[in-house]
């Protein structure tokens, strides 16, 4: 800190507004990323409101929730609850995670897919083996916030984003909540690919089925049968994986010879 007051807004930050077709939530991300680590948003400043960001970016509170979640993800920013946004001190940063720089295509993510299939899968089954009162809850809180941002038309990011938290919390193991920041926010890939690639109804049915699969692994967490979670968070992520597969292929065959 500087010796501004840790509530004190940075001034001369004004945002232009995003155009569409660009992916709304990646765009504010890389906007405000930019500001950071430009300087011009410094360690103890507070972000623009959320008022503010959507007034000046033209997106919605969700788009900007949603994007203040990515950036805590990457270590950018710690949020602070009833008061906001600051940057980080970059001496308290994670020093290794996947920039989101690095994901330049759906290969990419497919990779990184496969990457929390190996660690996920085992997550859940500890979860169900180790978790108590508290762990449960917040997977089904989880679960249910999750729902009600589908119902409400949302991409749901920061929900799903936060499912997935839970039920590494419960593992008892605080190795695997390091992990998801290594991943930081390609975690949840869908706020990063270009939405033109996929027709909203099937986006709108990709959405419903995770839903269905969150509630089989939250029920398999909940009956304490580990294996049963390990086969369901397995299955997510694997209809995940093949998701992506195909919208590479499609992207593949759009290409110009």
């Amino acid at each position: 800190m500087d010796g501004r007051s840790e509530a004190e807004a940075a001034p001369g930050i004004e945002l232009a507004p995003l155009a569409p077709p660009a992916n709304l939530t990646a765009e504010l991300v890389r906007r405000l990323a930019a500001e950071i680590r430009a300087g011009r948003l410094r360690p103890g400043d507070r972000l623009p409101t959320e008022q503010a960001l959507m007034r000046q970016a033209g997106v919605s509170r969700t788009v900007v929730r949603e994007a203040v979640a990515a950036l805590r993800a990457e270590g950018l920013v710690l949020t602070r609850q009833g008061v906001g946004a600051f940057v980080a001190d970059p001496a308290a940063r994670g020093q290794v995670r996947i920039d989101p720089g690095e994901m330049r295509s759906l290969n990419d993510v497919l990779q990184v897919i496969e990457l929390r299939i190996a660690i996920e899968t085992e997550a859940a089954g500890l979860a169900a083996e180790r978790r108590d009162m508290a762990a449960l809850e917040r997977i089904i809180q989880a679960a249910a916030a999750f729902d009600r941002a589908v119902d409400a038309g949302e991409s749901a990011v920061t929900q799903d984003l936060e499912f997935h938290r839970a039920i590494f919390a419960a593992t008892g193991n605080s190795f695997f909540p390091r992990f998801l920041e290594f991943l930081g926010p390609m975690l949840i890939p869908r706020q990063t690919v270009r939405p033109y690639l996929e027709e909203p109804s099937a986006r709108t049915a990709y959405l419903a089925r995770v839903r269905e699969e969150h509630a089989r692994i939250a029920a398999a967490i909940q009956a304490g049968q580990a294996a049963a979670a390990r086969s369901a968070m397995r299955r997510h992520l694997t209809s995940s994986r093949d998701r992506y597969a195909r919208l590479a292929g499609r992207l593949a065959l759009s290409q110009p010879g």
